[in-house]
């Protein structure tokens, strides 16, 4: 999840983002964590520390519905989102849970009126000084412009490999249920050697069908195998196997694609707080739609890079991808291309800038089903944060979204859409122990 306004909970020790070259013990490189590269500075970490917060959001969108006798429909929403998080770490484990809910109500349009629910978890054990847990698992419901929480709209996640569930696609103030998650453990057996294995699952619901013309539920599993060798103090090479199962499921019939990739990746670490990643392969896939559509079958090459720092006073994350994924809404399978970035610079000792954004590419592997086809989505967020003392903190912020998508009715209706929030936010922690 992204971080809350005035509130961090990427506060995850760097050590579970970048390999740690002090003494002998190996961490999962960024393409096979299965994590996202932190946004939180690090004169900001803490752990061991139970935190809350609330915050209060007006924001004004100018094209909430799409146009109405021509002209865009804008509303003026307020939005309350309290949030409660544990984070403990000890030497052997690292647990973070988080709990965000959020009410928003419209001035002009109150049939549009909403309770937004926000739930995370990221868990890492150590079973033994060379076996490592790890458990990660993300649930949002939502129905706002965005489909995000309100106060979560200011950041993107930038992931360190090959990206998990695919959401790229956004249905404005449409009922959405989504979750996704993963389960992985690895296995020092050398000094320099690491191998690896973890399943990951998503799903994606619509519960009023009729809010989402041209958009369908998906879902999707897989899991992964690696092998990954430290090549040197701060260098890893591995190679990796992945597979997927890819649904999603239109007014007739299912819609199904599998994936068989296998990739080289090669991370370098330059310092403790800064990472670079590399990986690419071949990938098949196998894609069987409802008839009297034929199977289609075919290989492409699947690549991406990443990278991530982690500075006292900044922090910066951009990543991007080429790999088949789920369609996220649309009524199949795609091959993605996707970049994210995310930026965050302190300006003073109490002024921050952030700036986020994202790009997806997704065309539908097969033939379109129903006239529908693929498109793109674009989407940038700057925003500043203010914090007065210890606990209170005032933020503003701009957030333009750009969609492109052939035939798909809800999105056609709003290609465009612009967001200006300002949001005040009450926070506390508590030291756990003290």
């Amino acid at each position: 999840m992204a971080p809350l306004v005035g509130f961090d909970n990427s506060s995850a020790p760097a050590e579970n983002y970048v390999p740690d070259t002090s003494g002998d013990r190996m961490v999962t490189p960024p393409p096979v964590s299965g994590q996202s590269y932190p946004t939180s500075l690090l004169s900001e970490e803490r752990s061991n520390y139970l935190r809350g917060g609330l915050s209060f959001t007006s924001a004004y969108t100018d094209n909430a519905l799409g146009a109405v006798n021509g002209h865009p429909t804008s509303e003026v929403s307020y939005s309350i989102a309290p949030v409660i998080a544990l984070d403990e770490t000890t030497p052997r484990l690292h647990c973070l849970l988080t709990y965000a809910p959020g009410f928003t109500l419209y001035q002009r349009m109150s049939s549009l009126n909403e309770t937004d629910q926000n739930g995370a978890i990221e868990l890492e054990y150590r079973l033994s000084p060379h076996v490592t847990f790890s458990a990660r698992d993300n649930f949002q419901k939502s129905s706002n412009v965005f489909n995000l929480p309100p106060d979560l709209a200011s950041a993107a996640v930038v992931s360190g490999g090959a990206p998990g569930a695919n959401f790229s696609v956004i249905a404005p103030v449409a009922d959405r249920l989504s979750n996704s998650g993963n389960l992985g453990v690895s296995y020092q057996f050398g000094l320099n050697d690491l191998v690896g294995a973890s399943g990951t699952f998503s799903n994606l619901h619509y519960p009023n069908p009729a809010q989402v013309p041209g958009l369908f539920d998906s879902s999707s599993q897989g899991g992964l195998a690696f092998y990954a060798r430290r090549v040197a103090s701060r260098q890893y090479l591995g190679i990796t196997y992945s597979y997927q199962r890819l649904l999603s499921y239109p007014t007739v019939g299912m819609n199904e694609t599998q994936t068989h990739t296998a990739f080289l990746f090669y991370t370098f670490s330059p310092a403790r707080n800064f990472s670079i990643s590399l990986f690419g392969g071949p990938q098949y896939s196998n894609t069987v739609q409802p008839a009297p559509l034929l199977p289609v079958r075919s290989w492409t090459p699947a690549a991406g890079a990443s990278l991530g720092w982690q500075g006292r006073l900044n922090s910066f994350a951009l990543s991007y991808a080429h790999t088949v994924a789920s369609g996220g809404g649309l009524i199949g399978a795609v091959q993605l291309d996707s970049a994210t970035a995310s930026a965050r610079q302190q300006i003073t000792r109490t002024l921050t800038a952030s700036l986020a954004g994202g790009y997806a590419q997704n065309n539908l592997l097969g033939s379109p089903l129903l006239g529908i086809g693929g498109g793109h989505s674009i989407s940038g967020t700057a925003s500043l944060q203010q914090q007065f003392g210890q606990h209170l903190g005032l933020q503003l912020g701009y957030t333009r979204m750009h969609q492109n998508y052939s035939n798909i009715q809800v999105i056609s209706a709003t290609p465009d859409t612009n967001r200006e929030f300002v949001s005040i936010s009450y926070q506390f922690s508590k030291a756990l122990g003290r």
